[in-house]
């Protein structure tokens, strides 16, 4: 088979969450830093269709793509690195596998033959690898495999592996092999017997490891690697060492003093150059040395786990060092907050977020929030459920209708100011049918987020069902709180704000799944300014007072 597209499959071993996404990221960080077109994709060996339905608890965020794909959040560690969109195809399951290889099966696509794992889930399998390599877009295309080796679900994965490597043919694809390299602390030493293992069930399934990235809390001496290299069969220059970082954001600095661009272009039979990290670094460079610091709370039901929220997290790392400051998250539980310790929870703080979520629990805790922030001139920013729960608040508290709410979490509200979509209305499939991907959204002149995002039209990602209820439009405006986004074609609401408050704005979609590296995104920008805008005014009193 000739191909002009290369391929760099990332598996990993010994033990999960050892960081493939952000190896495979920083790597095509490197290489695309050297002028190749480069893309990721991931392939992930559980059975749902996609991570639409499944609780952040179980799986962390689910991140959407432009075109609609509700996908694993190390999708977005790819869009943030690469500032480079993703899409449907580079996100598959299992279950997209085998949902799509029985269709074909009902079709009768297969003649009657036996359908089998061997060749025909492999066969789907590589045809979803090649898809974007055979776009004719892409110079190279990074895989990552999801779990570990030696998972029976990654099974089929590993062998469509192996069989794509013999089928594209020497210096089209390679295979990186992330590892663990423990320190035993009552040794004290590293032992590389864990690895050893993870590449032997690795060659077991026919696939032998061409890099090999050994993640670590200590410096390899040249001796363990030279071990490494011999009992694993890879080259000594091709033993990277992965250590501990400070942020996830000095890894494609630490590959590229490892070498291990050179080591893949190498092997890939590919130029190698210097990568051109200039704009890289300086954001680096602000985001380590900052000039002051703001605390912004965070107010959802999921705090318990980080990466329910890692997109929002990571656009305040990219606000944060646009306007030099530290921004310091700090989680609150929706849950546990009430009239009571409302102001003990919230009166320090310089902005307000109140993330997305659904379902019931918690949004009692939201509405205290915002009715605080609100009624104290603290900056606040509401996504999708919390720009729904502002709605809910104001109707409550300032127009009187104390009993509104969304039909989402009671049906029988008198007032549901926020209420299920028209077009849902029919729907009884949970998985892939909100309002998903990027749609148009038009601002009001001279509004906040006119003024923030400097254009007039705006695209932006959706993942909900309910919206603003356009019946008690005219009420909520003639109250204050204005609508200053809507989409072109359906008239929905899509932003609100309180040209009363210092700073306050809802918006029914995911400014996060957008805010990267190279673009932070302007509300996250904006709202951070906002917030360290109140803390300057907040010692400018306090000096005053003091004088």
């Amino acid at each position: 088979m000739t191909t002009t597209t290369k391929y760099i499959f990332v598996t990993g071993g010994v033990s999960s969450s050892l960081g493939k996404g952000i190896i495979a990221a920083s790597l095509a960080k490197l290489l695309q830093a050297q002028g190749y077109r480069i893309t990721i994709q991931k392939l992930d060996p559980y059975i749902n269709v996609d991570p639409g339905t499944l609780n952040p608890y179980e799986h962390g965020e689910c991140y959407v793509t432009d075109d609609g794909a509700e996908t694993d959040l190390d999708l977005g560690h790819y869009e943030r690195f690469l500032n480079t969109p993703t899409s449907q195809a580079n996100n598959v399951t299992t279950g997209r596998i085998y949902q799509s290889v029985i269709n074909k099966e009902r079709r009768g696509e297969f003649l009657g033959k036996t359908v089998q794992v061997i060749p025909h889930i492999t066969d789907e399998i590589k045809n979803r690898i090649q898809i974007l390599g055979n776009s004719g877009d892409y110079d190279i295309v990074i895989t990552e495999i999801g779990g570990t080796v030696g998972d029976i679900e990654s099974l089929p994965y590993i062998e469509a592996v192996r069989q794509l490597k013999w089928d594209l043919g020497e210096h089209n694809a390679i295979v990186i092999h992330l590892t663990l390299v423990p320190f035993l602390s009552a040794a004290g030493e590293l032992k590389t017997k864990p690895t050893q293992h993870s590449v032997k069930t690795l060659m077991e399934s026919g696939v032998m490891a061409d890099v090999l990235v050994c993640r670590t809390e200590h410096e390899l001496p040249k001796e363990l690697r030279s071990k490494l290299a011999l009992f694993c069969n890879v080259r000594e220059e091709a033993v990277i060492q992965s250590i501990d970082a400070s942020t996830i954001y000095d890894v494609p600095n630490l590959m590229l003093e490892q070498g291990l661009d050179k080591v893949v272009l190498k092997k890939l039979d590919l130029k190698s150059g210097t990568p051109d990290l200039t704009n890289w670094n300086k954001f680096l460079q602000r985001h380590k040395n900052p000039i002051t610091e703001v605390n912004i709370g965070l107010i959802g039901k999921y705090v318990e786990l980080q990466d329910s929220y890692k997109s929002i997290l990571e656009s305040f790392i990219h606000a944060g060092a646009k306007n030099e400051v530290r921004v310091n998250v700090e989680s609150i539980h929706s849950e546990y907050l009430n009239e009571n310790n409302v102001k003990l929870k919230l009166s320090h703080l310089d902005g307000v977020l109140v993330a997305p979520g659904f379902g019931e629990r918690g949004i009692e805790g939201k509405i205290e929030a915002i009715k605080y922030v609100r009624e104290n001139n603290i900056p606040f920013l509401g996504v999708c459920l919390g720009m729904q729960m502002a709605v809910i608040e104001f109707s409550r508290n300032v127009l009187g209708l104390k009993s509104a709410n969304s039909t989402e979490m009671d049906l029988e509200t008198p007032y549901p100011v926020i209420d299920l979509m028209e077009e849902q209305k029919s729907i009884t499939d949970k998985g892939g049918t909100m309002r998903l991907g990027a749609w148009a959204c038009e601002l009001k002149e001279n509004s906040i987020v006119e003024k923030v995002y400097k254009s007039k039209t705006i695209r932006e990602r959706h993942r909900h069902r309910y919206e603003f209820n356009s019946k008690y439009k005219k009420q909520i405006e003639d109250a204050g709180m204005i609508a200053t986004g809507f989409n072109p074609e359906t008239n929905l609401v899509e932003i609100i704000e309180l040209p009363s408050h210092p700073w306050f704005v809802g918006v029914q979609y995911h400014p996060e799944y957008k805010s990267t590296v190279d673009n932070p995104h302007p509300l996250f920008v904006a709202f951070v300014k906002a917030a360290l805008n109140r803390k300057k005014n907040k010692n400018s009193v306090k000096m005053a007072q003091n004088e």
